[in-house]
């Protein structure tokens, strides 16, 4: 008696559906395994690719230099850190100079949101917002970072050598102060002094946790913000490499800074530089630990699972020993035995795996609802991985109660009650 794989199949749906409720209390841990995997790796996937387009909208041939490592505002990793020198505003001028691949440089003054014990909010009559990232940039930024623009323009370097109090704000910051729409010939406020906005930017693309603090952004033209806030020193250096040559423009970079700063051929950097590559491989570093740690957590749920599922299925041959004794006296061969209970078993945590997959979707699409900024994507890959696994914990958990009623007595079956 020969049993083809299509009838093995309809059984092991039919004695699952029969037990559903039992099935399901039994695959929950298979559920749950398969549900964290792809949801985390749904949305490890969404937030690299938020900032992949963020990197991108700052510029991908561009190279950073700062004081400490963590970007604007940060307090460095360390003690260590923190005591370095500033980045003097003269070493732009002297990458220009000196370093050949390197096309244009940008200069930026960071402001943090308290100065001098008083926080800093842009007002206007009947509106306010403490939420700002205030910087100072030289003209030149523009052209090194380009964004589009919602309102204007940018200023001009003829506003930055005067100092002129002007500004280009972001488009969260726009819609908060100017609720209106209508940005021509409007001031704010700001720490005791009056701006002119000559610009408002589109929206910004891309970030970190679907938020982009360029939204919120108020750029003052560099001189202004010296100006304003002579006593601040948290400097930020852009290269834009030429075509085809930021690898040879970052060594460049390095090396004049180097020289600048008077370091020993045996001393490390006493400043952090960087390509948006670089930062995006630092990204992958942390997300390769959370992936791990969300690995680990499904495992458990995975192990729990297959217990369950050899359990259940070890009850099962209990319970249908007498059906295996009839299969075995009428022809059936112990691999026809043995095929069915492990076809069973994969249809049980296959059923499992497919209802986590679902689950997951459902739950990165909800997330892509509330954070319409943050890029919801499920990777084919999780989806395949994640079915994948439910079946093989299926087959690994199902081999041994397959094997058992493979080689139970036909005489001792039919006689069992």
């Amino acid at each position: 008696m020969n049993i083809s794989p299509k009838e093995n199949a309809g059984m092991a749906v039919r004695q699952v559906w029969t037990h559903r409720f039992r099935s399901m209390l039994t695959i929950l841990g298979i559920v749950i395994g398969i549900t964290t995997v792809v949801t985390v790796a749904s949305m490890l996937t969404g937030l690299r690719q938020g900032i992949i387009t963020f990197f991108q909208e700052l510029g991908p041939d561009n190279i950073f230099v700062s004081r400490l490592s963590g970007g604007p505002g940060s307090n460095g990793l360390s003690q260590k850190e923190r005591k370095r020198r500033p980045i003097n505003p003269e070493l732009a001028d002297f990458i220009q100079r000196s370093c050949l691949d390197v096309e244009d440089v940008g200069l930026m003054l960071y402001i943090p949101p308290v100065v001098n014990g008083n926080p800093l909010t842009a007002r206007v009559p009947g509106y306010e917002s403490d939420n700002i990232s205030i910087q100072g940039l030289s003209p030149n930024e523009i052209q090194l970072s380009p964004r589009d623009m919602r309102f204007g323009r940018f200023f001009t370097s003829e506003e930055n050598l005067r100092g002129a109090k002007v500004a280009v704000i972001g488009s969260n910051l726009a819609d908060v102060l100017f609720p209106s729409g209508k940005f021509e010939n409007r001031t704010f406020m700001m720490d005791g002094a009056e701006y002119l906005v000559v610009g408002v930017f589109d929206k910004a693309k891309g970030g970190f946790f679907g938020e982009n603090d360029q939204d919120n952004v108020i750029d003052l033209p560099l001189r202004t913000a010296q100006n304003r806030y002579p006593n601040l020193n948290d400097y930020f250096i852009t290269a834009k490499a030429r075509p085809g040559k930021r690898q040879e423009a970052f060594d460049e970079v390095q090396a004049a800074l180097r020289r600048a700063r008077h370091l020993a051929t045996a001393t490390e950097n006493d400043f952090v530089i960087q390509t948006p590559d670089q930062i995006i491989q630092q990204f992958d570093q942390i997300t390769g630990v959370v992936g791990l740690v969300a690995i680990a957590m499904s495992g458990l749920g995975l192990l729990v699972g297959g217990i369950g599922v050899m359990n259940i299925m070890l009850v099962s041959v209990t319970e249908r020993t007498r059906e295996i004794g009839v299969r075995k006296a009428i022809g059936a061969r112990r691999r026809d035995i043995i095929g069915q209970f492990l076809t069973e078993a994969v249809a049980l945590t296959g059923a499992g795996g497919a209802l986590g997959i679902i689950i997951s979707v459902l739950i990165t699409l909800l997330v892509g609802k509330l954070i319409p900024s943050l890029p919801s994507v499920v990777p084919a890959w999780a989806v395949g991985t994640g079915f994948a696994v439910s079946v093989a914990v299926g087959v690994f958990f199902g081999v041994w109660p397959a094997v058992k009623a493979a080689q139970l007595d036909p005489v001792e079956a039919l006689r069992y009650e």
